[in-house]
């Protein structure tokens, strides 16, 4: 939520696009040289497409897009926390096997040196939200904000953008991905038809709004977020 003295929905975009532009760069120059550098790999098929200076533009939606949608799902107690210890912890260790030259190459991935200190940053951040969940369950006593769920979302993005696997994240991160599609088709319909599409929008609020329990809400969408988060580098050996 934005305060009154706090930065305008537009003011907060402009920053994350100028920041992710800023990672963009300066992974396109870093990434450049490196073998499927700069492809967007599709998970299964590996399928690859050649993204060159585009991958800026690329990154900037990839960073943007995750810093929102993880921010859209904090909506309910635990909710974005819960889903990020699941994603998060999923491209924790991705991250450390596209760092290991070994196992890269045995799953056939790309190759990225210095990617398992990635892992460890992200294990970081599943701790500190594992700990912050504690008191953040329901009913909360803390609450994330834009302070915490922003920041959580970019993260993920620049881990997904950093091993060439934003695939990866749509479905790691599925929960957030269903919840900012549940946005933007409720605003879509609604200017269209002037009918709503679901009950009330993000996807979560729809369900409160029909009845169903706070709790049981966030504890279903624990266990898909855990589900996609063990499909997402599962697909790795499926592929293989």
């Amino acid at each position: 939520s934005t305060s009154q003295n706090g930065l305008k929905p537009r003011q907060k975009l402009l920053v994350q696009v100028i920041f992710s532009g800023i990672v963009g760069t300066a992974l396109y120059f870093s990434q450049s040289s490196m073998t499927s550098g700069l492809d967007l790999i599709m998970p299964v098929t590996r399928l690859t497409c050649y993204l060159g200076v585009f991958f800026i533009l690329w990154s900037v939606l990839v960073m943007t897009g995750s810093s929102n949608a993880v921010n859209l799902t904090d909506g309910l107690d635990g909710l974005a926390s819960g889903c990020m210890v699941f994603a998060g912890s999923a491209f924790a260790g991705l991250t450390y096997l596209a760092g290991h030259k070994l196992m890269a190459e045995y799953l056939q991935v790309p190759y990225i040196p210095g990617a398992g200190e990635l892992s460890i940053l992200l294990g970081a951040a599943v701790g500190a939200v594992l700990g912050f969940l504690w008191f953040n369950c329901y009913p909360a006593q803390v609450f994330m904000g834009d302070t915490g769920s922003l920041p959580l979302g970019a993260l993920l993005g620049f881990a997904a953008l950093v091993i060439r696997q934003e695939a990866l994240l749509v479905i790691a991160g599925g929960v957030f991905v269903v919840e900012t599609l549940s946005v933007i088709l409720q605003v879509f319909w609604y200017r269209r038809t002037g009918n709503r599409l679901i009950a009330c929008s993000p996807l979560h609020n729809h369900f409160l709004f029909k009845g169903q329990h706070e709790m049981k809400i966030v504890v279903r969408f624990w266990i898909c977020s855990a589900l996609l988060a063990i499909i997402a580098v599962a697909s790795l050996k499926i592929a293989t």
